[in-house]
């Protein structure tokens, strides 16, 4: 098996076990272990995985972190769990910040099972950073994402090379949170800036005001164009298929349709990676796609109406109409969903 099958196995493991494992022991037998086992690690080999690792920290003593790794003879990583009902932006980890220091340790790691935090010492040498260098989500992932966790492998491990990302993955994030921002609400010092692009007349700052929502409409457009353009080709007798046109300007991915893709990507998961599971809107559906693959349907959302429906499709690529009253009356559908992306595995047009 590949790493990346290791890690859609430990998804479809990560989905059954949320509902049952509640406790912090139990997230580390159910999910933690598995993780630390697709990293290339024998967790049952003292002399690679210490479980409760002690270590004493100035005046704290017996204090016990659940486990640290070794590579060699060398401790790189230091992984607290907590349980996976604990959201990690809530959690307290004090203890991995004070052993980082201690043990020497490379890499620090925050999970609750189905988020894992990586942390480094960038800002300062042999202190841990306040906010992770990478997530990882082992629900939602996609290619990058696993050639970024895929360096934290046993065999690949070089703190070299993870560093020299975690540097480009810091600034990335810094550069995402800023666009972002800028996105949801832009300041006038950013409008200013674009529209000295563009505008000839003095910027006063009531042409600021207007020219607000003006830039963030343009980022709106901007994304959904660049989403657009992403044309599976599909060999057709050679040619390539043809999307229909579509408004782009009319088009609006809502928050129900963006929560019934997460549990149709969650469902799909039990049976192939949650990467291949896709969204693909139009004006008058949102569509769930196989490999982002308007041939392979799974599911479209008709939300944009009086009524809400789903239509699921079959092997032979025929329509089912579901009438759902909220997202969550999708669960009901698994049995069909996990049905038709099975299908689609073993698919090869």
């Amino acid at each position: 098996m590949t790493f990346k099958d290791d890690v859609a196995d430990l998804a479809k493991r990560a989905i059954s076990a949320q509902a049952i494992a509640q406790t912090e022991e139990a997230t580390k037998n159910a999910i933690v272990m598995p993780f630390l086992r697709v990293l290339g690690f024998d967790v049952f080999d003292p002399t690679q995985v210490i479980p409760e690792y002690v270590a004493d920290v100035g005046l704290k003593k017996g204090e016990k972190i659940d486990y640290a790794v070794k590579i060699g003879d060398q401790i790189e990583y230091l992984v607290e769990a907590k349980a996976v009902s604990v959201n990690l932006r809530d959690a307290q980890y004090s203890q991995l910040f004070r052993y980082y220091h201690t043990c020497d340790a490379n890499i620090g790691i925050l999970t609750n099972g189905l988020q894992v935090w990586f942390f480094a010492d960038l800002e300062a040498p042999n202190k841990m950073d306040a906010n992770p260098f990478f997530k990882f989500d082992i629900l939602s992932y996609d290619d990058n994402d696993l050639r970024e966790l895929e360096k934290f492998h046993k065999n690949n491990f070089s703190i070299e090379n993870i560093k020299a990302a975690a540097s480009s993955l810091k600034y990335l994030r810094g550069a995402m949170a800023f666009i972002e921002k800028q996105w949801a609400n832009p300041d006038e010092e950013f409008v200013r800036m674009v529209a000295r692009d563009f505008y000839e007349g003095q910027l006063r700052s009531s042409v600021v005001e207007t020219m607000k929502p003006i830039v963030k409409r343009a980022f709106d457009d901007l994304f959904r164009q660049r989403a657009l353009k992403r044309i599976d080709v599909a060999f057709d007798g050679g040619k390539e298929e043809e999307l229909p046109e579509v408004n782009e300007a009319k088009v609006e991915t809502t928050e129900d349709e963006l929560q019934a893709f997460m549990i149709v990507r969650a469902i799909a998961a039990e049976v192939a990676p949650v990467s291949r599971i896709s969204l693909r809107d139009a004006q008058s559906y949102c569509a769930i796609l196989f490999d982002d693959n308007n041939r392979k349907p799974i599911a479209r959302l008709h939300f944009n109406g009086k009524s809400k429906f789903v239509t699921v499709f079959s092997t032979g690529k025929e329509g089912t109409r579901h009438d759902v009253e909220g997202v969550e009356d999708i669960f009901q559908l698994s049995a069909s969903i996990k049905t038709v992306v099975a299908s689609y595995l073993g698919s090869s047009s």
